[in-house]
């Protein structure tokens, strides 16, 4: 298992241009979605993301979103067909910075990769990565490394 603290996350150009079209087309709603990959050391590869639609419901979907268990198992399978496993959770911040909230917090689990992107009057800004520390006590952020690479290329 990956300690939080050190920890890089190695997006490539394909997967982040993705990542930013979806909270553009989601906007001024979070959006929302696994990103799949492997880990090598203190080393996470992110690959592809599986798109999901923001389970809440009304106008909580501009500050919070949900993913159904279903849809986690869902991903699940799809990543074990893959040859990829769930690594991370991504979803947007629409006018709001890319930092995870106190409810982000109290929702995640340790392990993953809580990738975030602010989107600022329907356009992508800032994107940061975050892992819960093990004490679930605070976010460790992950350094995100840009690859320009296609996703299939670790």
């Amino acid at each position: 298992m990956r300690e939080a603290e050190g920890g890089r996350l190695v997006i490539p150009a394909d997967i982040e241009k993705r990542l930013r079209e979806e909270g553009e087309k989601a906007y001024p709603e979070e959006c929302c979605g696994f990103v799949l990959g492997h880990d090598e050391k203190d080393v996470r590869f992110a690959e592809e993301l599986i798109v999901l639609e923001n389970a809440r419901k009304g106008s909580a979907r501009r500050r919070r979103f949900s993913i159904e268990a279903d849809e986690f198992m869902r991903a699940e399978r799809e990543a074990s067909v893959r040859g990829r496993e769930i690594t991370g959770i991504y979803h947007s911040h629409p006018d709001h910075p890319a930092l995870p909230s106190e409810y982000d917090k109290e929702h995640a689990l340790p392990f993953y990769s809580y990738v975030i992107l602010s989107v600022a009057g329907g356009k992508a800004g800032e994107v940061k990565s975050f892992v819960l520390e093990a004490d679930r006590s605070s976010f460790a952020e992950e350094k995100i490394v840009r690859r320009e690479e296609e996703a299939g290329s670790p």
